[in-house]
C-alpha cells in the first residue's frame, strides 16, 4: 500500500491496452450504454466519425486502472476527476493511460494526478486531472 511520504511530484504510472470489439460489447452490456455509435457500423458510418467509436468511458476506465494500480496506486481513494475527450478511439487502437503526480497537499494527504490517454500514434485522445486521498500517511 502506498504511503503519502513515499510519493514524489513527477512520479508516473501507466497501463496499456488494445481495445477489441469484445471489449466494446462487454462494456455496452455492463454500462447499459447501447448507443449505436459504438455498436452499429451502419449507423456509425453516417455520422461525423464515419464508423464506430469506442465508448469514452471505456477509454477513461483505463485511467482508473492506472491510478488504482500504478500512481498513486493501492491505498488511495479517488475523490474527483475531470475529463476531456479530444479524439475518437476506434476498435484496434492501443491506448496508454498515464497518471502523473503533479501536486501533494500535505495537510489533507491528498495528491493531484494529471491523467492522459494516448493512442498508438502518441496522440492525446483524453486528458484530465484527478484528486486522490492517500490512506496511509
Amino acid at each position: 500500500m502506498v504511503s503519502f511520504k513515499e510519493l514524489t511530484v513527477g512520479d508516473r504510472g501507466e497501463v496499456k491496452k488494445t481495445i477489441t470489439e469484445q471489449d466494446v460489447q462487454k462494456f455496452a452490456e455492463i454500462s447499459l450504454d447501447s448507443n449505436p455509435i459504438h455498436l452499429e457500423e451502419g449507423f456509425a458510418s453516417k455520422t461525423m466519425f464515419k464508423g464506430k467509436i469506442v465508448h469514452g468511458m471505456l477509454t477513461a476506465s483505463l485511467i482508473s486502472a492506472a491510478v488504482g494500480t500504478k500512481m498513486p496506486g493501492p491505498g488511495s481513494v479517488w475523490m474527483s476527476q475531470t475529463l476531456k475527450w479530444l479524439k475518437p478511439v476506434r476498435i484496434g487502437d492501443t491506448i496508454t493511460a498515464v497518471a502523473e503526480l503533479v501536486e501533494k497537499i500535505e495537510e489533507k494527504k491528498h495528491v493531484i494526478v494529471k491523467t492522459t490517454c494516448l493512442n498508438q500514434n502518441g496522440e492525446v485522445v483524453a486528458e484530465g486531472e484527478g484528486k486522490h486521498k492517500i490512506l496511509n500517511p
